[in-house]
């Protein structure tokens, strides 16, 4: 099956039941198979972004210590493509998290993605390959 990326936003949106699109993404993320990839970048940004939620964090790094959101990212082997793509995406601009994302859409040959950020409509992996965003939603807003 083919691996599906897990960015920032849709982890915040799923984990606080009063954000816009948390019962897209709970659709979302029940109608997939498949592994959940993402990077400590995402896992970072999600767990600051809800440490006024009661449990969230811990249930971030739950997923990730039973294997429900899997980590393959490596910083060290990934760093020379990561910050061609921030450069490369300068004028978006790309975040760091973002970057890692992509760089390991190229790694595992998927763009298929959750999440909320309307730049994974400008955003290539493999340099041409348009992004599959998996969250039905009318406006992707910037998370």
């Amino acid at each position: 099956m083919t691996p599906v990326l897990l960015d920032t936003g849709f982890i915040v949106a799923l984990l606080d039941r009063s954000e816009r699109y948390h019962e897209r993404c709970k659709a979302a993320l029940r109608s997939l198979s498949g592994s959940l990839l993402t990077c400590e970048a995402v896992i970072a940004e999600a767990c600051y972004l809800l440490r006024e939620q009661a449990g969230a964090s811990d249930a971030i790094l739950e997923n990730v210590e039973r294997g429900a959101f899997l980590i393959p990212f490596r910083l060290d082997e990934s760093a020379p493509g990561v910050r061609a793509l921030m450069k490369r995406y300068a004028r978006v601009p790309m975040d760091f998290a973002d970057a890692c994302l992509v760089s390991l859409a190229d790694t595992f040959g998927t763009g298929r993605i959750l999440t909320l950020d309307s730049d994974f409509q400008v955003y290539r992996w493999r340099r041409t390959r348009a992004f599959e965003v998996l969250v039905d939603i009318e406006t992707r807003g910037r998370r």
